[in-house]
């Protein structure tokens, strides 16, 4: 017979060839936000701006724990007609510069373009408001240009829940591959018993809290 204690398990398995891996891990991805602006946050119907942001500052604390390249764009600030991202999300990226357009489809502006060839990814994990147009659009051009898209469904929203849901399947049937904020954490992060876990340890338990807070704000339980 064997002791219990030969069973516990203290050490992590070996790790994957990070950039290789065909799943996401901090050396194989981009992160991406797309017009997370104050003009898109009041027509959003989908989500409350609460339930977004939970998923959208965990996304960007994971880009910036992790040191994941990041692409921040913009539309129409130039034009005096929008406003820069909002602070919920520059604070989490503070040397991720913007990149501002003037059209709805971000995968059009070359300056956009060129930021993302510069990061080196092919995996892309991108958010975007709306759903059915600043994500979906680049989205279903970048899938066609060689891109694997992962659109990080708990971090956006559409202007109504028929816009949003309609848009994320439209997107998943050209090929792209939905995920959630901790989700994504959880497969940057893969072993508990690894010297940076303590990294996603953080930002998980900072979720959490953010999460209790929005159930306290709203006397409901937010799920």
């Amino acid at each position: 017979m064997t002791s219990d204690a030969a069973h516990v398990k203290t050490a992590p398995e070996p790790v994957r060839d990070t950039a290789a891996d065909h799943l996401l891990t901090p050396d194989n991805c981009a992160v991406v936000f797309i017009d997370y602006q104050e003009g898109q946050y009041a027509t959003i119907g989908s989500a409350s701006r609460e339930e977004i942001d939970l998923g959208a500052v965990t996304l960007a604390k994971l880009a910036r724990a992790y040191e994941i390249p990041t692409v921040l764009s913009t539309v129409a600030v130039g034009m005096g007609v929008n406003r820069s991202t909002v602070p919920e999300i520059t604070e989490q990226l503070p040397d991720v510069p913007e990149i501002d357009r003037t059209g709805v489809n971000s995968w059009e502006d070359a300056d956009f373009r060129a930021a993302i060839g510069a990061t080196g990814r092919k995996k892309i994990v991108m958010a975007g408001l709306w759903t059915e147009v600043c994500l979906a659009f680049p989205t279903l051009d970048m899938l066609r240009e060689g891109f694997e898209i992962y659109p990080v469904v708990d971090a956006v929203g559409g202007v109504s829940p028929v816009t949003h849901a309609t848009a994320i399947e439209r997107m998943t049937q050209a090929g792209a591959q939905p995920i959630t904020s901790l989700a994504f954490g959880c497969e940057l992060m893969r072993n508990w018993a690894r010297p940076d876990a303590d990294l996603f340890r953080t930002v998980i338990n900072d979720y959490f809290e953010r999460k209790r807070a929005i159930g306290d704000k709203t006397g409901t339980l937010f799920k």
